[in-house]
Protein backbone atom coordinates (compact mmCIF):
# COMPACT_ATOMS: atom_id res chain seq x y z
CA UNK A 1 0.00 0.00 0.00
CA UNK A 2 1.58 3.22 -1.42
CA UNK A 3 0.41 6.28 1.23
CA UNK A 4 0.17 10.14 -0.18
CA UNK A 5 0.68 12.32 2.76
CA UNK A 6 -1.99 15.42 3.11
CA UNK A 7 -0.46 18.71 3.80
CA UNK A 8 -0.94 19.08 7.46
CA UNK A 9 0.60 15.44 8.02
CA UNK A 10 3.88 16.48 6.23
CA UNK A 11 4.24 19.77 8.19
CA UNK A 12 3.28 17.56 11.26
CA UNK A 13 5.61 15.05 10.33
CA UNK A 14 8.86 17.41 10.75
CA UNK A 15 7.61 20.04 13.11
CA UNK A 16 4.95 18.22 15.57
CA UNK A 17 4.91 14.29 15.22
CA UNK A 18 2.81 13.89 18.04
CA UNK A 19 -0.23 15.32 16.36
CA UNK A 20 0.03 12.58 13.70
CA UNK A 21 -2.67 9.75 14.61
CA UNK A 22 -0.90 6.87 15.87
CA UNK A 23 -1.73 4.67 13.03
CA UNK A 24 -0.91 6.91 10.37
CA UNK A 25 2.57 7.47 11.74
CA UNK A 26 3.08 3.44 12.10
CA UNK A 27 2.00 3.84 8.54
CA UNK A 28 4.59 6.38 7.48
CA UNK A 29 7.46 4.60 9.74
CA UNK A 30 6.49 0.75 8.69
CA UNK A 31 4.92 1.08 5.53
CA UNK A 32 6.68 -1.45 3.20
CA UNK A 33 5.69 0.61 0.10
CA UNK A 34 6.39 4.40 -0.99
CA UNK A 35 5.37 7.22 1.23
CA UNK A 36 4.62 10.06 -1.45
CA UNK A 37 4.54 14.01 -0.99
CA UNK A 38 2.65 15.15 -4.19
CA UNK A 39 4.13 18.65 -5.46
CA UNK A 40 0.68 20.14 -5.19
CA UNK A 41 1.59 19.70 -1.38
CA UNK A 42 4.72 22.39 -2.28
CA UNK A 43 2.91 24.95 -3.75
CA UNK A 44 0.28 24.98 -0.70
CA UNK A 45 2.85 25.22 1.52
CA UNK A 46 4.50 28.38 -0.07
CA UNK A 47 1.20 29.65 -1.23
CA UNK A 48 0.39 30.12 2.55
CA UNK A 49 3.51 31.08 3.58
CA UNK A 50 3.59 34.23 1.43
CA UNK A 51 -0.30 35.00 2.13
CA UNK A 52 0.68 35.37 6.10
CA UNK A 53 -1.12 32.05 6.76
CA UNK A 54 1.71 29.43 7.52
CA UNK A 55 5.28 31.15 9.39
CA UNK A 56 8.18 29.30 10.22
CA UNK A 57 8.47 26.94 7.06
CA UNK A 58 11.38 28.51 5.45
CA UNK A 59 13.44 26.04 6.35
CA UNK A 60 11.25 23.43 4.76
CA UNK A 61 10.49 25.21 1.69
CA UNK A 62 14.53 25.59 1.14
CA UNK A 63 15.42 22.50 1.04
CA UNK A 64 12.51 20.61 0.17
CA UNK A 65 13.43 17.71 -1.47
CA UNK A 66 16.39 16.86 0.13
CA UNK A 67 14.55 17.09 3.16
CA UNK A 68 11.87 14.45 1.49
CA UNK A 69 14.39 12.41 0.32
CA UNK A 70 15.71 12.32 3.85
CA UNK A 71 12.81 10.79 5.20
CA UNK A 72 12.82 8.47 2.48
CA UNK A 73 9.29 9.97 1.25
CA UNK A 74 8.78 10.17 -3.22
CA UNK A 75 7.74 13.31 -4.83
CA UNK A 76 4.65 12.59 -6.75
CA UNK A 77 4.24 15.32 -9.76
CA UNK A 78 1.25 16.71 -10.69
CA UNK A 79 0.07 15.03 -14.10
CA UNK A 80 -2.74 16.17 -16.21
CA UNK A 81 -4.54 13.04 -15.67
CA UNK A 82 -4.97 14.14 -11.86
CA UNK A 83 -5.99 17.73 -12.44
CA UNK A 84 -8.66 16.53 -15.26
CA UNK A 85 -9.64 13.97 -12.41
CA UNK A 86 -10.56 16.98 -10.23
CA UNK A 87 -13.62 17.54 -12.50
CA UNK A 88 -15.12 14.60 -11.67
CA UNK A 89 -15.05 14.95 -7.85
CA UNK A 90 -18.26 16.47 -6.29
CA UNK A 91 -18.04 19.72 -4.46
CA UNK A 92 -18.24 18.39 -1.07
CA UNK A 93 -15.07 19.76 -0.42
CA UNK A 94 -13.74 23.68 -2.25
CA UNK A 95 -9.82 23.51 -1.39
CA UNK A 96 -8.51 23.04 -4.16
CA UNK A 97 -5.34 21.59 -2.77
CA UNK A 98 -7.42 19.32 -0.94
CA UNK A 99 -9.47 18.24 -4.00
CA UNK A 100 -5.49 17.31 -6.15
CA UNK A 101 -4.80 15.34 -2.94
CA UNK A 102 -7.88 13.58 -3.29
CA UNK A 103 -8.02 13.32 -7.21
CA UNK A 104 -4.10 11.78 -7.01
CA UNK A 105 -5.23 9.30 -4.80
CA UNK A 106 -8.06 8.11 -6.52
CA UNK A 107 -6.26 7.84 -10.06
CA UNK A 108 -3.27 5.99 -8.15
CA UNK A 109 -4.80 3.94 -5.63
CA UNK A 110 -2.99 5.66 -2.74
CA UNK A 111 -4.10 5.99 0.53
CA UNK A 112 -4.39 9.49 1.88
CA UNK A 113 -2.60 10.03 5.39
CA UNK A 114 -5.27 12.73 6.41
CA UNK A 115 -6.73 14.05 9.86
CA UNK A 116 -9.59 15.33 6.99
CA UNK A 117 -12.69 12.78 7.55
CA UNK A 118 -14.65 15.05 5.31
CA UNK A 119 -12.29 13.46 2.57
CA UNK A 120 -14.22 9.61 3.08
CA UNK A 121 -17.06 11.08 1.64
CA UNK A 122 -14.95 10.76 -1.82
CA UNK A 123 -14.72 7.10 -1.15
CA UNK A 124 -10.78 7.59 -0.59
CA UNK A 125 -8.73 5.27 1.48
CA UNK A 126 -7.57 7.16 4.90
CA UNK A 127 -5.64 6.51 7.39
CA UNK A 128 -4.93 8.55 10.51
Amino acid sequence: MALLLDTHALLWWFDLPQAIGRSARAGIEQEPGPVLVSSITAFEIATRHAIGKLSGVEPLLAGFEHKLGNEGFGLLPVEVRHALAVANLPLHHRDPFDRLLIAQALVDDLTLVSNETLFDRYGVRRLW
